[in-house]
């Protein structure tokens, strides 16, 4: 008698998965809130209703909000897009439209409830001439896609002897992204954030419409459009300012144990003139001198601050970097040595290293790539950002630093803290400062687990308080806010224009509903 034929087990799993995933994705098509005519689109084919899709696009890097889209797309050109906002403001009841990057943000700002999130990335693996990136050594700018990660536009730029002058701190982060909020770094101070070298923008606006802007043509909507938190328009192209690249830098690491000379030397510093960056930050008694994001000290120079920090509790490092190439590289030590005379460190507690251009710029990736082997990269981050009035950072030091951060010991993440000038940002754009002349980027960068986060968002909450209390006109930046009082409060005069803005360009309030800010209670 012939034996029955035995199917493994492992087969039958996969199977009975895969029948119930499918039944479950066409069941969500059907309950879901987008019209079923959806499906008679020529960008049907592109939309996906896959529940890892769907799952990828609820969440984002800070892992705290979790919003579910109805479907994502994945666009194989501009047209997709146009179609699908276009087809949202026919609708009676319109539903919301998201675009993805990289999924960097902190508080679901890229995620659309029951609406359509759009993953720009997909973007890359249809053009047909080209990545998406085109350089004009004519021109000195880069046409580039808002698709396209930094770290991908430095490397083809380079190519031609070229680069963009101001940056994040991290290059793994669309272009579109970063230049919805601003684009901060040490260069800021210099050049000003990245929304301030574009010359100019292709946008998708939120009725649907396709238009280039610059500050001469469709002005209101580049204005509108570079630090608007994606809330008129989708970018899917940005000309982008280039200069001549350096080569190297000498990146400088100064220790200081007292804040005031800290932030001193600092505003000292953005006002002379020979330096391209400038950053600080903090480091805390109950945490290693290294971290995730910089691990710049050898074993010995470690235990040299380790021994400080039992000292003094709170140590305040100031970095300060000079590129130079093979025209300048016999120069740059006497510029570097210039650049420190009359500085307040402590002696004997400065620290130099010397590293290529593209290796500094990208050095926050080393610490992901090491974060990633231990499971630590995709946890909770509650991070908060502020700008903070110079008038006020002594306050900020001794009611933030010291009073809660040092005494409760939660921190975890990197603490920077550096000073830039408003003379660098353009009050046109939707981007929102304090209303001195020098303000500080405040970054809180904290890493939490699934468990503990919450206690990192109620010491956020604290800060938030104090700085109430203590009368300091913080802004934050890359916001998150929980009613349209707080929106208000925080544009401040811009309030008004933005919701013009926003009536011209996404009348039916379709783009970036996660933003919480037009659909706020």
């Amino acid at each position: 008698m012939a034996s029955p034929c035995l199917i493994p087990a492992h087969f039958i799993v996969f199977f009975i998965v895969s029948r119930l995933m499918s039944f479950i994705g066409k069941l969500r098509r059907l309950k879901n809130s987008l019209p079923c005519e959806i499906d008679s689109l020529g960008l049907r084919a592109n939309l996906c209703y896959d529940l890892e899709a769907i799952r990828l696009a609820s969440t984002d890097y800070g892992n705290i909000v979790h919003e579910s889209p109805s479907a994502v797309l994945y666009p194989t050109s501009i047209d997709d897009i146009i179609e699908l906002i276009k087809f949202s403001n026919e609708c009676p009841l319109p539903f919301n439209v998201a675009a993805r990057g990289h999924g960097h943000s902190v508080r679901g700002q890229a995620t659309a409830h029951d609406g359509v999130v759009v993953n720009m990335l997909s973007l890359k693996e249809h053009y047909k001439n080209g990545n998406g990136i085109r350089v004009s050594t004519s021109g000195n700018y880069a046409d580039v896609g808002g698709e396209q990660l930094w770290i991908d536009v430095l490397n083809a730029t380079l190519e031609h002897g070229l680069a963009p002058v101001s940056w994040t701190d991290y290059l793994y982060l669309t272009v579109g992204g970063t230049l919805s909020n601003a684009g901060i770094s040490g260069q800021t101070f210099l050049y000003g954030p990245q929304i301030s070298n574009v010359l100019e923008l292709d946008v998708i606006t939120g009725k649907g419409d396709f238009m280039t802007c610059s500050k001469d043509k469709n002005s209101e909507l580049f204005y509108a459009v570079l630090g608007g938190l994606g809330l008129f328009g989708i970018i899917t192209r940005a000309r982008i300012v280039l200069a001549k690249a350096p080569k190297r830098v000498k990146w400088l690491r100064m220790i200081y144990s007292d804040f005031s000379n800290f932030t001193g030397d600092q505003e000292h510093l953005i006002s002379t003139k020979g330096l391209e960056y400038l950053e600080g930050s903090l480091m805390m008694d109950y945490t290693p001198a290294n971290n995730w994001r910089s691990s710049f000290f050898s074993p010995s120079n470690e235990s040299q601050i380790t021994s400080l920090l039992k000292k003094h509790g709170i140590l305040y490092c100031l970095d300060m970097v000079k590129y130079y190439d093979d025209e300048t590289v016999n120069s740059v030590d006497k510029k570097v040595q210039m650049l420190q005379e009359g500085l307040n460190f402590i002696p004997g507690f400065t620290f130099t290293r010397d590293e290529t251009y593209v290796d500094f710029l990208n050095r926050v990736r080393r610490g992901e790539i090491t974060l990633k082997s231990k499971e630590l990269w995709d946890v909770p981050h509650p991070w908060l950002n502020l700008f903070v009035p110079k008038s006020h950072i002594l306050d900020f030091n001794d009611g933030v630093f010291v009073d809660i951060i040092h005494r409760q010991k939660k921190t975890t993440g990197p603490l920077l803290v550096y000073p830039t000038t408003k003379r660098v940002w353009d009050n046109k754009m939707s981007a929102v400062v304090p209303d001195e002349d020098i303000f500080y980027c405040v970054g809180l960068l904290h890493s939490g687990s699934f468990d503990d986060w919450q206690d990192l968002d109620n010491q956020n909450n604290e800060i938030l308080e104090f700085c109430d209390r203590a009368g300091i006109k913080m802004k934050q930046y890359l916001p998150h806010y929980k009613s349209k009082e707080e929106w208000i409060k925080h544009f401040g005069p811009k309030w008004n224009t933005f919701q013009e803005r926003k009536a011209q360009f996404d009348p039916r309030m379709i783009l970036s509903p996660g933003q919480n800010i037009f659909n706020s209670v």
